[in-house]
């Protein structure tokens, strides 16, 4: 199966358990593999045939600002259904990852990945 890759979507959200973390908010990274076939896509030249990687990009962030949510597999599935919803996709790879998660220790980040069909 082919594949739309959108990696590294950032924005600032009010994710978390805790209600301070919520209230203050934080950056997230989010990456998206959108699967599905490309032959339409590139034997057409026509964008309508494939998954717009911008609208892509302009709905996570806009699922991301916008809501609150306690836990990030939330906003995974959130993010997950919408896009199944809204593109031609078989199958999507939602990545979600907490660069600066509210504890002591040194990470890159923390995170969840989810598959859906």
């Amino acid at each position: 199966m082919d594949k739309v890759l959108v990696h590294g979507i950032q924005f600032y959200g009010h994710h978390g358990v805790d209600e301070a973390e919520r209230r203050l908010g934080q950056r997230y990274v989010v990456d998206v593999e959108l699967s599905l076939d490309l032959r339409p896509a590139a034997s057409s030249d026509d964008l309508a045939a494939t998954a717009d990687y911008e609208k892509v990009h302009q709905l996570v962030v806009e699922i991301g600002k916008g809501t609150s949510f306690h836990l990030i597999e939330t906003l995974a599935e959130r993010i997950a259904s919408v896009l199944l919803e809204r593109f031609p996709a078989k199958e999507v790879l939602v990545k979600v990852k907490k660069p600066s998660p509210p504890f002591e220790g040194a990470l890159d980040f923390v995170g969840v990945e989810i598959s859906r069909k």
